[in-house]
């Protein structure tokens, strides 16, 4: 068997041979005689079966194992002529050209490895992270909004007339054509003004108004609004105003401190306001991760580093942006796409760009985890699928089945792994 190896780049190879009949014949040979061990032929004995009597029993089954065999064995002595080790490769080998003929089979193999990253001194890339400054005034607004959150509502005793962030018991009863309509009246109901509860204009037509004022609301309803029969139309609301209320006053103490730090017996206003604190600071620097710093860093990255990329990872990657782009577009401009092979290949370039990119950022990602010593594990993977489901009110074990046969728990996993990365990269940065 004559094999001519070509190592493209550190990423792509290709292994051509041609396959004689002669390599052919020996496998057929040594196959047939492994199988004649075991062979179940009507008017033999197992392990008496006659070579021919196999040949004739299995001939088309030989045959392919003998080709199959041979597949292998070029493609073994192809990576050991170009010291390519199997953990390296990715993916399955491509057999690009598989041409049968009188003297046997010519034959290429394509195949994908895993690309060498030089990544140098890659911290020395990494920017330094300035922590947010966080205001006093920062600090207090969040704690009135928290403890204004818990604190109950108190009637307004005095006579004024109602603002935004007052709460309204009112009575109200709506109208279309002077038809009263279903779902749209109530008593003694509890409405915040500035909530949003109802309907654009309403509540601000209610700012002003005082203990036993009555009034007509005239709004729209919004087009998009769920039911159908009100959708759009105008309306008109009879109101009475029953009484309001307000939020009690939230007072910046020690004892506020205690209620809202549980778990600190000796807790202190002073305490309550640096665990405040610390809170914004970690939303703001989570926001600032992941709005600007993650990004830029992992764009640095990938314009710093040159890697090889494996060709057919790259189709890959432009073949689910363009199944993506399809289930956009319409059944003509599919039918129209299915019918021009040179458009369809002209929409392949315009996903290249952005599939190289997300080709390469995978493997910088990948070296990047085992220079860090970062992974995953699945059960890593199952827990943060799981509590995100149930953040969002979804059936965990379904959502992750899904994604499992989906094909999508790889990717997931990567992104998380990504997260780590920068993540620890960032944080070893913070000034």
């Amino acid at each position: 068997m004559q094999i001519t190896t070509n190592k493209i780049n550190s990423a792509n190879a290709t292994i051509n041979a041609a396959i004689t009949r002669n390599t052919l014949d020996m496998n057929i040979e040594k196959i047939a005689k492994q199988l004649s061990k075991d062979a179940k032929v009507p008017g033999f004995r197992k392990g008496k079966v006659p070579m021919d009597a196999v040949k004739k029993q299995y001939g088309e089954r030989l045959i392919q194992d003998a080709e199959a065999q041979a597949l292998r064995d070029l493609l073994n002595e192809g990576l050991k002529l170009m010291e390519i080790a199997q953990d390296t490769l990715i993916g399955e080998p491509q057999i690009t050209k598989f041409e049968k003929n009188d003297n046997g089979i010519d034959v290429e193999v394509t195949i994908a490895t895993r690309p060498a990253i030089e990544l140098g001194d890659y911290a020395a890339l990494v920017p330094a992270v300035k922590k947010p400054a966080i205001a006093d005034d920062a600090v207090i607004a969040r704690i009135q909004e928290l403890a204004g959150a818990q604190a109950p509502l108190i009637t307004v005793d005095e006579a004024r007339p109602l603002a935004n962030g007052d709460t309204a018991l009112i009575d109200f009863e709506g109208f279309i054509d002077g038809v009263a309509f279903e779902g749209g009246k109530a008593e003694n109901f509890s409405l915040t003004l500035g909530s949003g509860q109802f309907i654009p204009g309403f509540e601000e037509q209610v700012i002003g108004l005082s203990k036993g004022d009555e009034k007509t609301i005239d709004v729209t309803f919004p087009e998009n609004y769920g039911g159908e029969k009100l959708a759009g139309k105008p309306a008109s609301f009879k109101v009475k105003i029953h009484a309001i209320q307000t939020k009690e006053a939230v007072v910046l103490d020690d004892e506020l401190a205690k209620k809202m730090l549980p778990g600190f017996e000796d807790a202190t206003l002073v305490m309550l306001k640096e665990k405040v604190k610390e809170q914004l600071e970690s939303e703001e620097m989570s926001k600032l991760y992941n709005d600007e710093l993650k990004p830029n860093l992992m764009e640095h990255f990938v314009s710093t580093f040159t890697i090889d990329l494996p060709d057919f990872i790259v189709e890959q990657e432009i073949d689910m942006a363009l199944n993506k782009k399809a289930r956009e577009m319409t059944e003509e401009q599919i039918a129209e796409l299915r019918d021009n092979a040179d458009k369809v290949k002209e929409m392949r370039e315009t996903f290249r760009d952005d599939a190289c990119r997300a080709v390469k950022a995978t493997f910088i990602v990948d070296a990047l985890a085992k220079a860090e010593s970062i992974s995953v594990n699945e059960q890593e993977l199952m827990q943060t699928i799981y509590y995100e489901a149930m953040q969002m009110g979804q059936d965990p074990a379904a959502v992750y089945k899904n994604y499992q046969e989906s094909g999508y728990l790889p990717a997931i996993q990567m992104a998380m792994i990504e997260d780590r990365v920068l993540s620890k990269l960032l944080n070893a940065n913070i000034k």
